[in-house]
């Protein structure tokens, strides 16, 4: 008979690295503390995911406006708001009632900010919360490094989902506009192709025959002038008509210059 001190059943064990068994209470507090533990991480998440000096209510407010406003501007794609905080400097009186609001001219889209007012407080007052406007959509990034100067062809880029709010420049969506195009600086693998990472094309030069689209509200008149300045992509150009009148356009395609009345 095993006169050894027998293991109660309640108490299951595990090997420990030593040869030595742990009973199922250590094993128990063990878990306990873990739990407690990722509660916590949980818990200074949501913390940390609030800004200094706004309450998690305002702060709820503030997104749901954001969200509303950018999902109207750019329907049908993905929006993440990510809130920044108010100036440390600032010393806000007591108020019952703050109402988050979009200042007028404002555009949700990557560095924005969103107004906060008092509507109800001894002392009314208003101040500005920074946030940051993502919006997720298809767009082209790079399949390898590319080089400045490089021609580039569509396969050279693949379709991908990118923060397209994420630069000033307009990213490029369609790979029919990329093909033959030459790059302005360096690409790596993976990164999103911006319209400042092209090269302006020449649309045609001094001395060239160019039709001139003259467009007005509801109208526009087409004729023939001469070009006295290269036509460079997207920057204005001086043309002659044929009476001799010298007008400013905008180089827009092979050989035409567009004028806005």
């Amino acid at each position: 008979m095993d006169t050894s001190p027998s293991t109660p059943r309640t108490a299951a064990a595990r090997p420990l690295a030593d040869g030595r068994r742990a009973p199922a209470m250590v094993l128990w507090l063990l878990a306990g503390l873990m739990a407690l533990l990722a509660h916590a991480g949980v818990q200074a998440q949501t913390e940390a995911a609030t800004p200094r000096g706004v309450d998690a209510a305002l702060a709820r407010q503030v997104r749901e406006l954001a969200q509303a406003a950018s999902r109207a501007a750019v329907p049908g794609m993905r929006v993440e708001i990510e809130l920044g905080e108010l100036d440390p400097r600032l010393k806000l009186a007591p108020c019952q009632q703050v109402e988050p609001y979009l200042p007028s001219g404002t555009r949700l889209w990557g560095k924005a900010r969103i107004g906060l007012r008092c509507l109800q407080g001894a002392t009314r007052w208003n101040v500005f919360l920074p946030v940051t406007v993502q919006v997720f959509a298809p767009s082209l990034v790079a399949t390898r490094a590319l080089a400045t100067g490089a021609s580039v062809q569509a396969d050279d880029f693949v379709m991908a989902e990118t923060d397209i709010a994420a630069d000033p420049s307009p990213a490029i969506r369609l790979p029919a506009l990329v093909a033959g195009r030459t790059l302005a600086r360096p690409l790596a693998a993976g990164e999103p192709l911006h319209q400042r990472d092209l090269r302006a094309r020449q649309w045609f030069a001094a001395g060239e025959t160019v039709r001139v689209v003259a467009q007005g509200q509801g109208y526009s008149v087409a004729g023939e002038a001469l070009a006295m300045s290269p036509g460079i992509e997207g920057q204005a150009v001086r043309i002659r008509t044929e009476s001799g009148r010298i007008l400013s356009g905008v180089a827009v395609a092979e050989r035409q210059v567009e004028i806005a009345l």
